[in-house]
């Protein structure tokens, strides 16, 4: 479909939040005391440089874990820690493989996420999900992450196609803002009935 004047070809979709429940969220906001809001951790753990080693492969889990607790001043050890982690990104949201899969034979699908060696296999596990997917640039994997403008421009030269050909979903403001910065269509939400509301406004979905 067109998108302001620019034929849509690639649906590029964060997954945790958008397509996979993000259930680590309110642990993370108790081990803080609730002291910030869900929107304003996602800020800050997208600015840590521990997260930013960690997904982009440039620590190991253990090494993360340790550090975390030491930049957040969070109360547990790392064990506890290791263990709650792990368990993040295991639900598959309602809806989303229907969604996915009215798109699949009219546009290249793909996701870009920050992600790690501890969640990119649950992510994966999700085979009914990415069945459908035809690239998945994990941050983890590829070394760039979001909101950098450089992983925005990798999925573009990587597809072979412009950023306005592109149109992008994802539940954080900063990413958005980030893919819009170099020209994408870009939409911030929250599961997929949300997902499903900015295709349509983007034409990508028929009413």
């Amino acid at each position: 479909m067109i998108f302001q004047g620019t034929q849509i070809r690639v649906v590029l979709f964060d997954v945790g939040g958008v397509l996979v429940e993000l259930s680590g969220m309110a642990v993370f906001l108790s081990w803080l005391q609730n002291r910030i809001s869900a929107e304003d951790f996602y800020a800050v753990w997208l600015a840590s440089p521990t997260v930013r080693a960690f997904e982009t492969g440039r620590t190991q889990a253990a090494a993360f874990a340790e550090q975390i607790i030491t930049e957040l001043d969070l109360p547990v050890g790392r064990e506890e820690f290791l263990r709650e982690f792990r368990s993040w990104n295991r639900r598959l949201l309602p809806g989303a493989v229907e969604l996915t899969r009215r798109l699949g034979p009219d546009y290249t699908l793909a996701t870009l996420c920050n992600t790690n060696t501890l969640h990119w296999p649950n992510f994966m596990g999700h085979r009914d999900l990415f069945a459908g997917f035809d690239h998945h640039f994990a941050s983890h994997l590829t070394g760039k992450i979001k909101p950098d403008e450089e992983a925005f421009q990798h999925v573009a030269v990587t597809l072979g196609c412009e950023a306005p050909e592109i149109l992008f979903l994802d539940d954080s403001r900063l990413n958005v803002a980030a893919a819009k910065n170099i020209g994408m269509a870009a939409f911030q939400v929250r599961g997929p009935a949300e997902a499903e509301q900015a295709l349509r406004a983007a034409g990508v979905l028929a009413e």
